[in-house]
């Protein structure tokens, strides 16, 4: 798990996170999303370590980030794992080696039978063929290479899985298969993953704990179910804005409302 408690974070004197706490919980998908400006991407940062906070505290299972040195901050980020905006793969490296690589980097258990091992592991998880291991990210498709990334990001088997923007440039259906992947995966290892996304099919498919930023406040914090009902009225007038989705949050309320 993953606490933020009361954390302030400013730039040049402009607040950007106002006394935010949240919990972010093991096997489970957690979603912060936000209109832009709303702090979501600086509060991923802060809670990776790349932003010293103002004051306030992020908890990794008890250990406090901002109490530990450069050196033990990089140690931590070994259980980290990272899933880039527009997948970031090396260019210069075929599929497997860019799964391999967090494993020569970081890794100095294994030989490099095993670290091999690992990386086709981690492939076939994702549904990657063998006929595409030796392959340039250029030569497969932006699917292709968002699983390629996901392999990558768990292949130091991590607590801690960050996803920014994980749907960028994808096509509705392919978007659903990746939200699945890290959704399966999340609850198979148990990872805690924490997803920065505005993508609303995402937030009401996958959406374990959603936290809901406003201005750099918290302005909410639920379930994917929750939503449907909640009477917030910026949380709904965000994720319902459309008159499609206003369809959906009426659907899935009723539905909701039916089970109970």
């Amino acid at each position: 798990m993953i606490e933020v408690k009361d954390i302030v974070k400013s730039f040049d004197g402009t607040v950007v996170l106002d006394h935010v706490s949240a919990k972010f919980e093991d096997g489970k998908v957690n979603m912060i999303i936000g209109q832009s400006g709303s702090g979501k991407t600086v509060l991923m940062k802060s809670m990776i370590g790349l932003h010293r906070l103002d004051s306030g505290s992020i908890l990794y299972d008890g250990r406090d980030i901002g109490q530990m040195s450069e050196h033990d901050i990089r140690m931590m980020h070994r259980e980290v794992g990272m899933l880039f905006q527009g997948s970031a793969l090396f260019d210069s490296m075929s599929v497997i080696e860019n799964v391999l690589f967090p494993l020569e980097m970081f890794d100095r258990t294994m030989d490099m039978a095993q670290k091999e091992e690992r990386a086709r592991f981690c492939l076939q998880r994702v549904d990657i063929a063998e006929r595409a291991y030796n392959l340039m990210p250029s030569e497969i498709s932006g699917g292709m290479q968002k699983r390629v990334a996901i392999a990558r990001a768990i292949a130091l088997n991590p607590k801690y899985l960050f996803c920014d923007e994980p749907n960028s440039g994808l096509d509705p259906k392919t978007s659903l298969v990746i939200d699945k992947l890290i959704h399966d995966i999340t609850r198979e290892y148990g990872i805690c993953t924490i997803v920065n996304s505005h993508d609303m099919n995402s937030i009401l498919e996958i959406g374990d704990n959603v936290v809901f930023l406003r201005l750099g406040k918290l302005e909410w914090q639920g379930n994917r179910h929750e939503i449907y009902t909640s009477d917030n009225e910026a949380l709904n007038d965000f994720v319902f804005a459309s008159e499609l989705f206003k369809k959906v949050r009426n659907a899935g309320a009723v539905g909701i409302r039916s089970k109970e």
